[in-house]
């Protein structure tokens, strides 16, 4: 007796199928990239920002209105996230490199002082950081972070206008795009 074997779907069958899981696909990428999208700033948030003041990791205060009226790379970040360790490195050597051109970078830290003293001696850094705890992620969702998704980066103009914002990990590319088209 030959060996039984399950009957061959209808090709019919078959591209209903197919259909399903690339509207699927498609819809969620679709939500995904609308999910993690910069949302609206809030009117206040850059009036909050520059009135926020935030402790260093070893207690040094660090006064956010010092910051305006050069170009800005704010980056909120944790040790905890994979993302943000990897690109700290990268926005030591831009602030170096544009230095020269008046920009600046700022850490601010969504987390613990100790942890992020600890990172910073394995890993120093060429630019300041503060600790904003949780107050980093409420004033990263007034900047537009919905989620509360860390790497999230603003871009602050010398007028001190919001320029750029990402969310996730920053690349040289962006860098070097926010380089050239602000002032």
């Amino acid at each position: 007796m030959p060996p039984l074997t399950p009957p061959a779907e209808p090709p019919s069958s078959r591209r209903w199928w197919l259909s399903v899981a690339l509207a699927a696909g498609v819809a969620g990428a679709t939500t995904a990239w609308w999910r993690y999208q910069p949302k609206a700033v809030e009117p206040s948030a850059l009036d909050s920002l520059w009135a926020r003041e935030f402790e260093g990791p070893d207690g040094q205060l660090v006064v956010l209105a010092g910051f305006r009226g050069r170009p800005l790379v704010l980056n909120f970040w944790a040790t905890w996230c994979p993302p943000c360790v990897e690109e700290m490195p990268l926005l030591s050597r831009f602030g170096q490199a544009q230095a020269e051109r008046g920009w600046q970078v700022l850490g601010l830290a969504v987390d613990q002082a100790a942890a992020v003293r600890r990172f910073l001696q394995a890993t120093p850094v060429a630019f300041p950081v503060a600790m904003a705890g949780l107050a980093g992620t409420e004033l990263a969702r007034s900047l537009g972070n919905a989620t509360g998704g860390l790497p999230f980066t603003v871009v602050i103009d010398s007028q001190g206008q919001i320029a750029a914002r990402k969310l996730g990990q920053v690349s040289e590319a962006d860098l070097a795009q926010w380089a050239s088209a602000v002032t």
